[in-house]
């Protein structure tokens, strides 16, 4: 995209927007509002779209991650993860790995990115916050990391979980699929701040505002460079072993009773007494 360059576009199918200022603020909004945000193929394809817009070398110089509607996101389309589950062993990978590799994108694009959370954050959705160098959380905003209670697994995300909020805070709300709130999320370091829902674009527009008055070299230079001495970088032989493990987690039997459960609107039968 060329600098000053002022466009809309719809990607995946509509299931993402893309919108670049004159100013050359890139926002991206999940659009599937009818299901929450959950994605899809549709919308995984839509995020490869809109970093593909952005190049190796971006004259955009901040990218801001919304949700339409009343959520964020709401993790996986459990729907569609039980169509995926049937295919071939060959296809559940392929599907993993272009999940995995849009969080990964997201992760390493050389700008700095700005997530805006209101309701809910589950799932993939904390994913895509935990990669965000900037997190701002509405006052009614819920995080999750569901995949187990659906028989599932975070593995292509664990690592940014990880560094988002700490292995120990990972290892209770991984396990236990609990839901917190937007403190405790302050709390743990996974978002850098609340405020009222009323007031998260212009919270914001503040904080896009103060990244533009930052020399934009110096300021990508910080990034990457921040990022390689915390050892952020994911390693290529822990990347293909994690998206192997995801992707035939999904064609087990606790994953097609977890995803029944969830659109049958009962308990596995897991839980104990069903």
């Amino acid at each position: 995209m060329k600098k000053g360059e002022v466009m809309t576009k719809e990607l995946g199918k509509g299931t993402v927007l893309c919108d670049v200022d004159a100013r050359g603020v890139v926002t991206v909004t999940l659009n599937r509002p009818q299901v929450n945000n959950a994605y899809n193929g549709d919308m995984i394809a839509g995020l490869h779209e809109a970093l593909d817009l952005l190049g190796p070398k971006p004259d955009a110089r901040v990218v801001v991650i919304k949700g339409n509607g009343r959520h964020f996101q709401a993790g996986a389309d459990l729907a569609w993860i039980s169509s995926v589950s049937h295919t071939s062993p060959a296809e559940n990978e392929r599907v993993s790995r272009l999940t995995a590799e849009a969080v990964r994108r997201l992760d390493i694009v050389p700008i700095p990115t700005v997530a805006l959370i209101q309701g809910g954050c589950f799932g993939g959705g904390t994913g895509i916050a935990s990669v965000c160098d900037i997190v701002v959380a509405a006052d009614n905003a819920v995080f999750a990391i569901t995949e187990a209670r659906w028989g599932l697994i975070a593995g292509i995300i664990l690592p940014q979980l990880c560094q988002a909020m700490g292995v120990r805070n990972v290892r209770r709300y991984a396990l236990s699929s609990e839901r917190f709130g937007p403190d405790v999320a302050l709390r743990i370091g996974f978002a850098h701040e609340v405020c009222k829902l009323e007031e998260l674009e212009a919270t914001g527009g503040r904080i896009v505002d103060a990244l533009l008055m930052n020399a934009p070299g110096a300021v990508s230079a910080t990034k990457m460079r921040t990022m390689s001495v915390a050892g952020s970088f994911l390693d290529d032989a822990l990347f293909d072993d994690l998206i192997k493990q995801h992707s035939d987690m999904r064609q087990q039997a606790e994953a097609a009773e977890g995803t029944a459960s969830f659109i049958e609107k009962r308990l596995p039968k897991w839980y104990p007494g069903q």
